[in-house]
């Protein structure tokens, strides 16, 4: 039996619990290293009128202080996917757009004299209008952010596909409704953090960060230095303490450090404090969405039309607008039908700017067509199981194409469905349900099934073009990525790849498909997870974002890791003069499959390689080593009707939820969880159990307790974890998790990423079980989160709405 899908424990945790980590705060990579400290900006839109430094730099042991105008000689502003006369830099040049933008770095001797100086800057601003609201800043008579643009609007497409007409004509029932999706941050434990250097006499940057991908943007950040790819050297440390997309969004701040160290002429080092990784560095978008879903009286859905309107903060920065079209190949869900409208928008407001978040997209889509879903079951008089049971892809559909493109590999959607609502106990339940309402207690049970995209196909962020804007340019697709396997002269293994893990276990997961590969032990496998841009093999795909590790990066390692076994086996064959498919790899061994004392050991083997090349068969290299690369032919670039597959697998995740609402104090009480997912094939099921619990633990924070609020100033009034609630796990309820296996047919491991699914139907699912339980009192719930003052809120609304006689009666 080999080691994949066996649960082994994480080789890594060894170093991580035992304070033998190496993040980006224990670095100290060059010497005369100083420290920086960012002032950051009171208003939330204000013209800055002047900024007089001189009182801190006469303070002891401050080098230098930069501002935005002193950067802005060294720099563009950062490319974005599409054209919009919104420039951005890193660093406020003359008006800042949201409160904590940087306005200045102060470069000193010690951390704290930076931070001590930064009281000494000052700074006269001009005080402008706000706007946080999305729509409201849709208005023509709201205060434009950019002076360059005719409004707010930054991004604007629509797409057709099928004939969404004829399908709302057809339908017996159309619901529709406004959805909101809250803005919220990932709040991972390590903050942001950038050593930065530059180095004049070979003009070059070298950057330090706990920067995790996608490596697409190592082009951006070239691109806003002026430089050749070449002349940026990019480094994450061994270990990143978490990120859940939040990381990618350190790349501003890589490029703000990178030209203060060459103002500065030292190396500087930043490190963010949660009061400013919370203000300023990179959050989930908030969004408004308005559905329109046609059904037939029997629950059959016949058509939907959606209109999202993203906030993406103050600028538009990569890779944004991507938030709208994560999904977009999976507009549909998992659902049959075929006609589809969608209106995309972003907008720019007086908030931090969005980026990735786990799940990204995902969480915004989900919540109103799961919520619809039930909507319409609520309508028709049907059960919400069955409305959705009725419309899900069959398995003898797979594999199936949505009408915007995504090709859906493989899945037995019925199977997970079925199997979450026999584990939470539906059927029982709804009659306990009928008999706690008798009793004037609020019980409900909410549904979501949603599709999980994994390993993005780039291509998708392409669609923020137009196909003849798309048709001028180079065509983006695919969803590369590198892995090498070297067997030294000892016989020793080390395996080294780009994904840059951030606590997801990748160490483990690569040594279980080496050690499979190889017939050794994964103890016996060195895995190197750092990233150097400039010594390892790395795509504009690679890093660690999509939950694209089980099904492109793993398999990346699985064929380098494969070509080290040919070689092996062919010097073997050559030693023992037998054919090469006569022979396993076990035990450390190239051994006769019939005749197993018939063997020469790998260590023999690569000594030969290393050693002795005179006695390796003709032709073959000295060495052995193979660096691989591994991408899916599925990941096209669009099409000119629009359509694309956005990833290249697609999981699915089935979420049955049991409360207790209590109407007085509007409390919700999460009695049972029930998740069941369809991954394909499960590479280690004890770290894939870690990362659904993990996911869920967002999608329940993002369902009860985030929400980044901001006053009509654009103050954020929710600026530390006293006010920005996440959940612990003592707010986590009981869950019971399940798992069907429909293996990818695309990959050689036939695995799927499972990380994200939780947090797209988490919300969705606990906002079908509140409206559900609060059904009798005609409570709508159509906005996140549902903190008990929300949800009381929503209950006192909903007696406004109703007749005086219903009330007393």
């Amino acid at each position: 039996m080999g080691y994949l899908g066996q649960p082994l424990a994480r080789l890594e945790d060894a170093r991580l619990t035992s304070g033998q980590g190496r993040f980006i705060d224990d670095l100290r990579p060059l010497p005369n290293l100083h420290h920086a400290a960012i002032l950051r900006s009171p208003y939330a839109h204000a013209r800055i009128r002047s900024i007089r430094c001189d009182q801190a730099l006469a303070l002891p042991g401050v080098r230098a202080v930069v501002t935005g105008a002193d950067a802005a000689r060294w720099l563009k502003p950062f490319p974005v996917g599409v054209k919009v006369a919104a420039p951005y830099y890193p660093i406020a040049v003359d008006k800042v757009r949201y409160a904590g933008e940087p306005v200045a770095v102060v470069v000193a001797d010690s951390r704290y004299t930076a931070e001590d100086a930064l009281a000494s800057i000052v700074v006269e601003y001009e005080p402008l209008p706000v706007v946080v609201d999305p729509e409201l800043a849709l208005s023509p008579e709201a205060p434009r952010l950019h002076e360059g643009l005719d409004s707010n609007l930054v991004h604007q497409r629509t797409f057709s596909y099928g004939d969404a007409a004829r399908a709302f004509t057809e339908a017996d029932v159309v619901i529709r409704h406004r959805f909101t999706f809250p803005k919220v941050h990932a709040t991972p434990l390590e903050t942001y953090g950038v050593i930065a250097h530059y180095q004049s006499s070979e003009d070059t940057y070298t950057v330090w960060s706990n920067f995790h991908g996608p490596f697409t943007l190592h082009s951006v950040m070239a691109a806003a230095l002026q430089v050749p790819g070449n002349r940026l050297r990019v480094l994450v440390p061994q270990d990143v303490g978490g990120s859940y997309g939040n990381k990618s969004g350190v790349y501003p701040y890589m490029v703000l450090m990178a030209v203060v160290s060459r103002l500065a002429k030292v190396p500087v080092k930043w490190v963010e404090d949660r009061q400013e990784h919370l203000l300023a560095s990179s959050t989930g978008t908030d969004r408004v969405t308005w559905i329109e879903a046609g059904f037939r009286r029997d629950g059959t859905l016949t058509g939907l039309r959606m209109r999202y309107i993203d906030n993406v903060g103050a600028y538009l920065r990569a890779p944004e607008p991507a938030c709208l079209y994560r999904m977009h190949a999976a507009l549909t869900g998992p659902y049959r039908v075929r006609d589809v409208e969608v209106e995309a928008l972003a907008v720019v407001t007086n908030k931090c700017p969005t980026g990735l978040i786990r799940g990204y997209g995902g969480p915004q889509h989900c919540f109103p067509l799961e919520r619809v879903m039930q909507m319409a079951a609520q309508e028709l008089g049907l059960d919400a199981a069955e409305v959705v049971r009725r419309n899900l892809i069959r398995a003898c559909e797979f594999p199936y194409t949505t009408p915007s493109g995504g090709v859906y590999d493989s899945g037995d959607y019925e199977q997970a469905l079925a199997r979450a609502l026999e584990r939470i106990d539906y059927a029982g339940w709804r009659q306990r349900q009928a008999e706690a309402r008798a009793a004037g207690r609020y019980l409900g049970i909410g549904l979501a099934c949603v599709v999980e995209p994994s390993g993005s196909n780039m291509g998708y962020i392409a669609l923020a073009q137009t196909p003849a804007e798309r048709e001028r340019g180079l065509p983006k697709s695919g969803c590369a990525e590198a892995a090498s396997v070297t067997v030294d002269p000892t016989g020793s293994v080390c395996v080294r790849f780009s994904t840059v893990p951030t606590g997801q276990g990748h160490e483990t997961v690569a040594a279980q498909v080496v050690a499979d590969a190889l017939g050794i032990a994964p103890a016996a496998v060195r895995v190197i997870t750092g990233m150097d841009s400039w010594t390892q093999p790395w795509t504009v795909a690679s890093g660690s974002y999509s939950s694209r590790f089980a099904p492109i990066g793993a398999n990346a390692v699985y064929r380098a890791a494969h070509q080290v076994r040919e070689k092996l086996l062919q010097m073997a064959a050559h030693a023992l003069g037998v054919p090469a498919d006569a022979l396993e790899l076990r035990g450390g061994y190239a051994q006769v499959r019939e005749q197993p004392d018939r063997r020469v050991s790998l260590q023999r083997l690569a000594g030969m390689a290393h050693w002795h090349p005179a006695g390796l068969p003709a032709g073959m290299e000295p060495g052995v080593s193979a660096t691989a690369f591994f991408n899916l032919p599925t990941a096209q670039a669009p099409a000119a009707d629009d359509t694309v597959n956005g990833s290249v697998t697609y999981g699915f995740v089935a979420d049955a939820v049991l409360v207790e609402v209590d109407p007085e104090t509007g409390r919700v009480q999460v009695l049972d969880y029930v998740t069941v997912h369809d991954a394909g094939r499960l590479l280690n099921p004890l770290l894939a159990e870690g990362q659904i619990r993990g996911g869920l633990a967002c999608g329940l924070g993002q369902a009860l307790y985030e929400e980044l609020v901001y006053d009509a100033t654009g103050q954020l009034l929710t600026g530390s974890f006293m006010d920005y609630l996440c959940p612990t796990s003592a707010e986590l309820p009981p869950v019971q998790l399940d798992h069907i296996e429909s293996p990818s047919p695309l990959t050689p491991l036939g695995a799927k990423g499972l990380g994200e699914g939780n947090v797209m139907s988490a919300p969705a699912a606990l906002a079908n079980a509140v409206a559900d339980a609060l059904e009798p009192l005609h409570v709508v719930i159509d906005k996140l989160p549902l903190t008990p003052a929300a949800v009381w809120q929503a209950i006192q609304a909903a007696k406004q709405r109703q007749p005086v006689e219903e009330r007393v009666g």
